[in-house]
């Protein structure tokens, strides 16, 4: 058999059948047994299937699970596997417990409905064990399912399923060969896993966050979003209806610049009329492409990046979105309240460099169209001439910065945008799209996380004071960013 029969929702389904250790429950609410059907279809379910059900109706859900505030969430996940396998164990423990190794299947989705204006979604998770007569293990994710069709929804469903559970019994000690395969028969344009948890006491050494950028990095997501806890964020359940401000940097290491322009942004983002008293989400993102040295993930970098970040108490979200609009367009998944990016000069700058919408049939205007079309706004910090001058060294940027003798404090108002985008740009700031940040401390102007690093690298202990009293602490007991 050849390596891509292998892959096959079949070959996978098969061979879980054949298996006489494997052996549990299937339980799916919204979609149909979309999963169990795929085992039942290839024969030997007999050998794997305990049990199959849907309990479809939220009366028979309910009274089975018990009531649940969303009937798509997590929470009505865990109850659904926590039930399942406490009755399998109860019934089957001692009749085949010594040569089983015992799972739960359960699904809890939201297909596309008859009028097709519902966010499609799902939460999956398989609770097995690794031997027979062992503790339980548990694998979670979350899914979007973009297919526009139900039908096409429901067979995407399935055949993830099988995956997922193939996965969990055959590569739980590979998780790049469980990620990689993941999407077998399938592709992001039809299934996004945007979270994805590992729980149990042979997984106390995984750590979900790096587990969640393989997601990105064999393109099964765009974005994951980690919070100040180190635990794994499902984004919907974060930022939806909620106004978001976000910045977005290298962070290596994160400076008193960068916790300077939040704070100032912040303020800002707070009077704005829009907001009516809602309490702001607020992310720091960090571009994938960042985390990336010579083609591979670099786990120490990431960690170390979220670490810090996450002692300063802030959400972190990951992306390999390199345009700002495509950023935009990702929150704008969740939420149409307010969204304030901030950046520094360097970054405006750079968003008026036609060379990054090349792509886009719209060109620049297309971009720009698609990044301010909602209520966004940027918030813009200013930068010191020598600062901006060392970030822009060596790139395209150098065209359009003046000399080292002019331009010793450069903010929105005297911003050096390239000619033929002055008009655009003026039009921008003027109807309150592009803001300068206020209230900004002066003494933070000739910091820059470039200087930063370089000291800590050349040993000059000096360093620390460029960096937050909490990011420092984690570099010095880590002993990170060598």
């Amino acid at each position: 058999m050849s390596d891509n029969e292998k892959v096959t929702t079949e070959y996978k389904a098969l061979t879980i059948n054949l298996d006489q250790s494997i052996y549990g429950t299937f339980a799916e609410i919204g979609a149909g047994q979309e999963v169990a059907r795929q085992f039942f279809r290839v024969g030997g379910a007999a050998g794997t299937v305990a049990k199959s059900i849907s309990a479809y109706d939220m009366t028979f859900s309910d009274a089975i699970y018990g009531k649940a505030d969303r009937y798509v969430s997590r929470m009505r996940l865990l109850s659904m596997l926590d039930h399942e396998y406490a009755l399998l164990h109860e019934r089957l423990q001692s009749l085949r417990g010594e040569r089983t190794r015992f799972f739960v299947f359960a699904d809890t989705v939201a297909a596309r409905s008859f009028k097709g204006t519902n966010e499609c979604h799902g939460w999956m998770g398989v609770r097995f064990q690794l031997a027979p007569e062992s503790v339980a293990h548990d694998i979670l994710v979350h899914v979007r399912m973009k297919d526009r069709e139900n039908v096409q929804q429901q067979q995407a469903l399935g055949v993830f399923g099988v995956n997922l559970m193939f996965g969990a019994f055959y590569h739980a000690g590979d998780r790049d060969a469980f990620v990689r395969g993941l999407l077998d028969q399938l592709s992001i344009e039809r299934i996004e896993v945007d979270m994805m948890e590992w729980r149990g006491p042979s997984f106390e050494g995984v750590d979900n966050r790096l587990t969640s950028m393989k997601l990105i990095q064999y393109q099964l997501t765009h974005a994951v979003m980690l919070g100040p806890n180190k635990e794994v964020l499902q984004p919907s359940e974060v930022l939806y209806k909620k106004p978001v401000l976000i910045q977005r940097g290298t962070f290596r290491p994160v400076t008193h610049v960068n916790i300077d322009m939040q704070s100032c942004a912040l303020r800002q983002f707070k009077k704005e009329s829009s907001l009516q008293g809602l309490e702001p989400i607020v992310l720091m993102e960090l571009s994938f492409k960042n985390l990336i040295a010579k083609g591979e993930l670099q786990p120490d970098d990431f960690i170390a990046r979220a670490d810090m970040l996450s002692a300063l108490g802030y959400r972190v979200l990951i992306s390999d979105y390199p345009e700002y609009f495509r950023l935009a367009s990702y929150v704008r998944r969740y939420t149409s309240e307010m969204l304030g990016i901030v950046m520094g000069i360097n970054s405006l700058l750079q968003i008026f460099d036609e060379k990054y919408y090349q792509d886009l049939e719209g060109g620049i205007l297309e971009s720009f169209g698609r990044l301010f079309r909602h209520q966004t706004k940027l918030y813009v910090y200013p930068m010191s001439g020598a600062v901006l001058r060392r970030y822009v060294q060596g790139t395209n940027l150098q065209t359009i910065i003046p000399t080292p003798t002019e331009l010793e404090f450069i903010s929105v108002e005297n911003a050096p945008v390239p000619d033929s985008m002055e008009h655009l740009y003026l039009h921008l700031v003027a109807v309150g799209w592009i803001e300068s940040l206020t209230g900004y401390n002066a003494d933070m102007m000739g910091i820059s996380s470039r200087d930063a690093l370089d000291r800590f690298l050349a040993n000059d202990p000096t360093w620390e004071q460029l960096v937050p009293e909490a990011a420092a602490r984690v570099i010095k007991e880590r002993r990170i960013l060598r």
